[in-house]
């Protein structure tokens, strides 16, 4: 899936899959990671998600990365911040108090870049990706956060031949076939959300649901 994809659903406004309140699993499940307060928590993927604020509010740093500029402006617009924009290295960072949005390339992103980011919150980051670049990014993920990382990771999951995707289909094994090399993970929620998904109800999918995963780094559990 290329830039200009999202480059023109950015443009056309095609973006179901923002939520203009925070996400539920957010609230409910990011205490389970017990990241200290004032910590560093990076959100791969943000698009313009009133997530980072509520992040923000609890006393983190945050910092996303966004590849449509787009979607990075309209952030701070909507959230009436004027943001300080410096060049950083391949990005352009734009950075209002406790929140900063890196402007550019997931993939251009180096383990030096998260160096002292103790967490991440994925919401619509592995879920956006078709299965090619979900593994590309899987692996990337894996190599940049650094040891003794937590993380809050929000997927779904339906008959993918139901539809085409975006947002696309990702079954908990796979998940665990994704991540479980490096990370363990728990599956804090399973939530059938159908009913409550009338768009994607209406387009013929028959069954959907929300899944919820506390994921730690291996190397925080003894004997991993």
């Amino acid at each position: 899936m290329e830039e200009g994809f999202w480059q023109t659903r950015w443009q056309r406004d095609q973006i179901g899959f923002h939520l203009n309140v925070v996400n539920p699993g957010l609230e409910t499940y990011w205490s389970r990671l017990a990241v200290p307060k004032g910590s560093n928590v990076f959100v791969p993927l943000c698009g313009k998600s009133v997530d980072l604020c509520w992040l923000a509010d609890q006393g983190y740093k945050v910092l996303g990365v966004e590849l449509i500029e787009k979607a990075v402006i309209d952030f701070f617009v909507e959230q009436k911040l004027t943001p300080v924009i410096t060049i950083r290295g391949p990005f352009t960072a734009y950075t209002a108090g406790s929140i900063t949005i890196l402007h550019g390339d997931f993939f251009n992103l180096t383990a030096d870049d998260l160096i002292g980011f103790p967490a991440f919150y994925d919401r619509a980051a592995l879920i956006a990706l078709p299965d090619d670049i979900r593994q590309k990014y899987a692996a990337h993920l894996s190599k940049i956060m650094p040891q003794g990382c937590k993380g809050l990771l929000l997927t779904m999951n339906y008959p993918q031949q139901q539809m085409k995707g975006p947002p696309f289909a990702v079954p908990p094994e796979q998940v665990e076939k994704l991540l479980g090399a490096a990370f363990i993970v728990e599956c804090t929620e399973e939530r059938d959300i159908l009913e409550q998904e009338w768009r994607f109800k209406a387009v013929g999918i028959t069954r959907m649901f929300d899944y919820v995963y506390c994921v730690r780094c291996r190397s925080l559990e003894s004997g991993s």
